[in-house]
């Protein structure tokens, strides 16, 4: 009886998680979707190639401001009673964006409006599943193989995206607003039915919870800053290489929507496979979480700096495809360390201040690049290249996990003595 219960359990166990992965996936499919739409946008809307990366930042920017909100709101309502009214309202944003496409002629700042709903969905989203994770296993194991499994449908979501974007675009260059609510919809009706997230315990006071969120920062600034910055420069560096990409291989080359959106695929594809492995190899072992994300951050550097070397396309793709290797192989490592490094009523806080910042360089690379690309494109993977040394020494020199570790014990004697 027992083993069947068992048996049960662990298959409701399985669903969830490909339900709570299904929002990582939808999300990233909402913005990455865009990518290679967006020479065909600038055309259709009569804007700029800048005004068209907008359409990408304005969503992030958003949701910068919007995911620690909604951090706090989830460890004080509950996971599920914020996620899914983000799902909806990130749906309506689809919508709007998917009508001014369709039905007005100059619609590109009632996009931006679509867009900007869209972000504060998502910000009530896709942050919460880290810290919904961590509530619903106990052991570390189980906690970091199940955020391998989000940041594959993550990084799934960035495969697939340009291959859906360039096929629906194909069809109708506006049809990727118009799927977003759909997925949304999908999403929405596997959290409600196949997920049960854990009853929240007694939340404290805002002034308390403003306390002891201070307190955890204080004890763990040093390699919390580190995290933030890390996967903010891990977003910036691979949404900046895919807007340029996505713009080389149509205006360059003349490539069209689906070859294109094939071709940005490859180096997604090794990004998603390099995070699974990860994500299964790491387990609840800090000290290689920090080792194979040193070693992801090394393979970046040199991809990159390469780059500036090469102009055949297919050696490009060839590094590109490395590049997405070296970050793949980080992320779930990140992940799994700000989920399984903070204690669980401050998790929901600081996973979402981690989201922000992996948002923030989602806003920057494409418009940044877009800048250097009109003026100083021979600098751009030398650009590129110092940002990922210099994040590369701040994993080696700021993350340090049996450091923290003798760090946090001593603190918490003291607490004790104190009490």
């Amino acid at each position: 009886m027992k083993s069947s219960d068992n048996i049960h359990k662990a298959n409701d166990q399985k669903w969830a998680i490909v339900s709570i992965a299904s929002i990582p996936l939808v999300m990233t499919l909402g913005n990455s979707m865009l990518i290679p739409v967006l020479p065909t946008m600038e055309k259709e809307l009569h804007i700029s190639s800048l005004q068209s990366s907008l359409i990408i930042t304005v969503y992030s920017v958003v949701a910068i401001f919007f995911i620690p909100i909604a951090g706090y709101l989830s460890d004080k309502w509950g996971r599920k009673m914020i996620i899914i009214p983000s799902l909806i309202l990130a749906g309506i944003g689809g919508i709007i964006a998917a009508f001014a496409s369709w039905k007005m002629q100059s619609g590109y700042w009632l996009i931006l409006i679509g867009r900007t709903l869209q972000g504060v969905g998502a910000a009530g989203a896709f942050p919460i599943v880290l810290p919904l994770v961590g509530d619903m296993f106990r052991t570390d194991k189980e906690i970091s193989s199940s955020l391998g499994i989000i940041e594959t449908a993550n990084t799934l979501g960035k495969v697939l995206s340009p291959i859906l974007g360039a096929l629906l675009a194909n069809i109708i260059w506006y049809l990727p607003f118009v799927s977003i609510p759909v997925f949304c919809l999908i999403s929405i009706l596997m959290m409600m039915f196949l997920v049960k997230s854990p009853k929240n315990k007694e939340v404290p006071t805002f002034q308390e919870f403003v306390h002891d969120l201070k307190r955890t920062y204080k004890l763990n600034s040093r390699w919390l800053n580190s995290l933030f910055f890390i996967g903010g420069m891990l977003m910036f560096i691979l949404f900046g290489i895919l807007f340029y990409l996505s713009s080389l291989l149509e205006d360059g080359y003349g490539i069209g929507h689906i070859t294109k959106g094939f071709i940005l695929a490859i180096p997604l594809g090794a990004l998603c496979l390099a995070s699974f492995i990860s994500g299964k190899k790491i387990k609840e072992d800090k000290i290689l979480m920090k080792k194979v994300a040193f070693i992801g951050l090394l393979i970046l550097c040199i991809s990159v700096f390469s780059l500036s070397f090469f102009s055949n396309l297919w050696i490009s793709i060839l590094l590109f495809v490395i590049v997405g290797i070296g970050i793949g192989v980080g992320l779930p490592c990140l992940d799994a360390l700000i989920t399984e490094g903070i204690q669980k009523e401050e998790r929901g806080t600081i996973s979402s201040l981690y989201s922000s910042m992996r948002f923030i360089g989602v806003a920057l690379g494409p418009p940044i690049l877009a800048i250097m690309m009109k003026s100083m494109e021979n600098y751009i993977f030398y650009f590129l290249a110092g940002l990922s040394v210099l994040t590369a020494i701040i994993c080696y020199f700021g993350i340090r996990p049996e450091k923290e570790e003798k760090e946090r014990s001593k603190s918490s004697t003291f607490e004790k003595i104190k009490i």
